[in-house]
């Protein structure tokens, strides 16, 4: 099985990299499942478009910036859409000025793939169409760990 990481990025300490190492040991190691980590898919797609300061282009070359990020939004959807069984999301602040977490979310929704959301926002400040979407929500990495092994324990 194949799990997609959804979380802040952008507005992330280290781009959300820490957390995603330490579930995608875990899921590896108790479940033998895959992920796809869009902070290492969207690294290859920098290095492969010689877009190392891509952030720069935001404010300096719009155009160029938005072609790029293009590239990761299509990449990301179609993992999920095509190649992924479920994603666990992380919902806290870093998400709360950016949009690609909300749309995997969504995404996700449609197509049917479970979504195991670890939310460390209050309740009231999360979103109705966001825990709509969400299959599971969870207040902990370890109680949705719990909940995995219950589902897919080999």
């Amino acid at each position: 099985m194949i799990a997609y990481l959804s979380g802040g990025m952008e507005n992330a300490e280290n781009e959300g990299a820490d957390w995603r190492s330490e579930i995608t040991h875990w899921l590896k190691e108790n479940l033998g499942h895959d992920v796809i980590d869009p902070v290492i898919e969207s690294e290859k797609i920098m290095i492969a478009n010689d877009a190392e300061n891509y952030r720069e282009w935001k404010n300096t070359d719009p155009e160029k910036y938005k072609k790029f990020i293009r590239l990761c939004i299509n990449q990301d959807l179609r993992s999920i859409i095509a190649k992924v069984d479920y994603l666990i999301v992380l919902w806290d602040e870093s998400i709360l000025y950016g949009g690609g977490t909300h749309g995997e979310v969504t995404m996700a929704y449609w197509v049917d793939r479970p979504v195991f959301l670890i939310n460390k926002l209050p309740m009231d400040k999360l979103s109705g169409w966001i825990s709509s979407c969400s299959t599971e929500t969870f207040e902990s990495f370890d109680s949705m760990k719990d909940s995995l092994l219950k589902l897919y324990k080999p």
